[in-house]
């Protein structure tokens, strides 16, 4: 069965434009005209079609890998909740893993909270692309719009006058 992977990176909500998936790989150009890409995959286990996490490396057309970093699902809190829901305990298969195994209709990553591994690449991308993130968040907090609240009337409506 497939990862799901362009699904799950949609999740992670990443902000580089010019990025795509290939299998289950993404690839980013986060600072345009700059020659490094950002490359990210799953992370094996030692169980068989099970992924613990994230690789994230820094690569460079004519030099190849610069720098590459493992974050764990666990570390990172991603399947906490689904985690203690279903009782599954730590040192197991399950515990802070998915695989390609699941329930129809579901993402094989179904009941990930991936809050702290995005947290965790914008730090690690920061480093090696200043700025990318910057500017996707002020375009994000630019087009917000505000919510009035309606001001409830002073006579309640429905009653009756006399």
């Amino acid at each position: 069965m497939p990862l799901q992977a362009a699904e799950f990176f949609a999740e992670l909500c990443l902000p580089f434009h010019d990025s795509t998936v290939v299998g289950n790989t993404y690839f980013a150009a986060p600072v345009p005209e700059a020659p490094l890409r950002l490359r990210i995959d799953f992370t094996g286990t030692i169980h068989t079609d099970t992924y613990g996490g994230l690789r994230l490396a820094v690569v460079h057309p004519d030099r190849g890998e610069i720098d590459v970093v493992a974050l764990s699902f666990v570390d990172h809190g991603t399947f906490h909740r689904r985690d203690e829901a279903t009782n599954t305990r730590p040192n197991t298969k399950q515990y802070g893993t998915f695989g390609k195994h699941h329930r129809p209709g579901r993402p094989p990553w179904d009941g990930a909270v991936t809050t702290g591994l995005r947290d965790a690449i914008e730090q690690y991308t920061a480093v090696w692309f200043p700025g990318a993130w910057t500017a996707s968040a002020s375009r994000r907090k630019a087009g917000r719009t505000p919510r009035s609240t309606p001001v409830p009337s002073a006579t309640p409506s429905g009653a009756r006058t006399r």
